[in-house]
């Protein structure tokens, strides 16, 4: 239990270190926000989530990302040999080379299967 402000309402707020435990914990384990063990001493899940959702807004996790990729440059320790990107996550924003139709249309329209142009029985 977080102890109350004697002459502020409301609960002490979180240590940054505390709750940024908290938060990779629950990536981490996967587990949901309200299942995390106030045990831990990470502060409710609901708080952690809170954090979160305000770095993120912030742009704190933009910054600590652009932060650690300039350090490992620095130390020229980053390497980019296994790094790979992905069509999901990279716009193509000039388009790419015409490559022709698509294999799935090659074989005309599909035969549909709810309904027969042949007459029945």
């Amino acid at each position: 239990m977080v102890e109350r402000r004697f002459r502020s309402p409301g609960r002490k707020r979180l240590d940054q270190r505390k709750v940024m435990c908290g938060i990779l914990f629950v990536l981490y384990t996967g587990i949901r926000w309200e299942f995390l063990p106030q045990e831990l001493g990470f502060g409710s899940g609901m708080a952690c989530w809170r954090r979160l959702r305000n770095w993120n807004e912030a742009g704190v996790w933009q910054q600590l990302h652009e932060l650690l990729l300039t350090e490992l440059r620095t130390r020229d320790v980053l390497d980019l040999s296994r790094a790979s990107a992905d069509g999901s996550h990279l716009r193509a924003l000039k388009g790419g080379d015409a490559t022709g139709p698509s294999p799935v249309d090659r074989a005309g329209p599909a035969a549909s299967t709810t309904s027969s142009s042949t007459p029945g029985p």
